[in-house]
């Protein structure tokens, strides 16, 4: 009975106190898995000129059109996160380290297709934690990963001890 009463009380606290985190991942993960279907969570990867891989653009001249640009995001080789090209597309995704914004580039022409703002970035780094600090993302997010593991076993305990009473 000691076991039941321990696992009751713990359970529900640490269900009170992780609560707000708890929903800040199911609601930001919900988004993340839609992210494909509406722009306004990630823009939608467009569609380069039709061309053979000997026609594409090098990673200079990729870079010199993004630079040209004159983004305030986009001033040195330091502002760039990554470039994901995507071949089957033929285009140049630039994404920035600041604000979560992104370039997209025609693979073979080197003109500009699309300038956007990444909301899937900013709702990745608040589904993680990052958002708040890299010590959130390092320490409390392993711990809320034990959370759900506790409260998962424990609620499996006071339901099979319910049931059996």
């Amino acid at each position: 009975m000691q076991y039941y009463k321990f696992f009751l009380k713990t359970h529900k606290w640490v269900g009170i106190i992780f609560s707000l985190v708890f929903l800040n991942i199911a609601v930001t993960g919900f988004l993340l898995l839609q992210k494909k279907n509406y722009a306004w969570l990630q823009p939608v990867t467009e569609t380069g000129a039709k061309g053979e891989i000997k026609d594409f653009i090098t990673t200079e001249e990729l870079l010199n059109v993004v630079f040209r640009q004159g983004h305030e995001d986009f001033q040195s080789p330091e502002d760039i996160d990554r470039i994901d090209f995507r071949l089957s597309d033929r285009v140049h995704k630039v994404q920035s380290r600041h604000n979560h914004s992104e370039i997209q580039v025609d693979a073979v022409t080197g003109k500009v297709l699309n300038t956007n703002w990444r909301a899937s970035d900013l709702i990745e780094n608040l589904h993680d934690g990052s958002f708040f600090g890299k010590w959130l993302h390092d320490w409390l997010m392993p711990l809320v990963a034990a959370a759900v593991f506790f409260l998962t076993v424990s609620g499996l305990y006071i339901w099979i001890r319910r049931a059996i009473r």
